[in-house]
């Protein structure tokens, strides 16, 4: 690392609080090193009443580009020259881009998702896709989707605060985008759920529900809704294969983990920052295997 660093080296930075835990440093410090790009890139642990503050010092220091995490995200928003789509409609920035001092702000984590779908043989195009969630994982995941033409999205979401920001991403949705059909339902309903179930190309869990120490739980309580033609995807990836995954695959399903939804955002970001592509394979293999 030392040897690579010169007075002309470009910073790149993870901001949010907690970060000591995140393996994103180690990720993009081996991608640069990689391409043989002349940029570091490090955490801060940043509150979100420091956001302001962060953003400020990214454009005092010119920074090549910066990621945010929770609590940040929709903060960081406020401070952005200009959104993305996916940023807009959410309300939220997981990645910055310093385009000659005008800071993009842009979400990676629905394209993350996408990605992590590609890379098992499955697009999205054209898909009725039932999602659980209406928290900032499930919400990016909406969003992208929509915008990369899933026909029609089925959202369950518990009754709580929640609740009300779901229906309006999902009524944002369909006056953004022409023919789009989505609608919102109760978590609790599992006569509905099974009944979206059955005629959906994917169903995705974008809750924490089967995260440890609930692995030993799924949003989905009723077995028989699964069906072959379904793709199970869940956003955990803690453990790798949670009850959900697990009991889908013994219906017959194809089941898509959550880890590789953390490798094609960050890919993603890599690309937005450098305009190269991150070398994938090697990363998968050297942090995500």
């Amino acid at each position: 690392m030392e040897g690579r660093i010169s007075g002309k080296t470009k910073l790149y930075a993870l901001i949010g609080s907690p970060v000591g835990h995140s393996g994103s440093p180690a990720m993009y410090n081996y991608s640069f090193a990689a391409k043989g790009i002349d940029s570091v890139y490090v955490a801060f642990d940043v509150d979100v009443e420091h956001t302001k503050d962060a953003i400020a010092a990214m454009r005092t220091f010119d920074m090549g580009g910066m990621n945010v995490t929770m609590p940040c995200k929709v903060e960081t928003a406020k401070y952005m020259d200009e959104l993305s789509d996916a940023a807009r409609i959410m309300g939220a920035v997981n990645t910055i881009v310093n385009q000659d001092g005008k800071l993009i702000g842009h979400n990676t984590d629905g394209v993350g998702f996408v990605g992590n779908l590609k890379d098992h043989g499955i697009e999205i195009m054209g898909k009725k896709m039932t999602i659980c969630g209406g928290g900032g994982a499930a919400t990016a995941i909406q969003v992208q989707c929509a915008l990369d033409g899933v026909r029609e999205i089925s959202i369950f979401n518990k009754k709580d605060s929640f609740f009300e920001r779901t229906v309006h991403t999902a009524e944002t949705l369909m006056k953004e985008i022409s023919g789009l059909v989505v609608n919102v339902f109760d978590i609790d309903d599992m006569d509905k759920m099974k009944e979206e179930m059955a005629t959906s190309d994917i169903f995705v869990n974008g809750t924490i529900v089967g995260m440890k120490p609930m692995d030993d739980q799924s949003v989905v309580k009723d077995v028989s809704a699964f069906h072959k033609d379904l793709v199970v995807c869940d956003v955990v990836y803690n453990p790798v294969e949670t009850k959900l995954l697990r009991e889908a695959a013994e219906a017959g399903c194809k089941t898509v983990g959550g880890k590789g939804m953390l490798l094609w955002q960050g890919a993603y970001a890599f690309n937005l920052y450098t305009g190269e592509e991150m070398p994938v394979e090697e990363v998968k293999e050297k942090f995500f295997s």
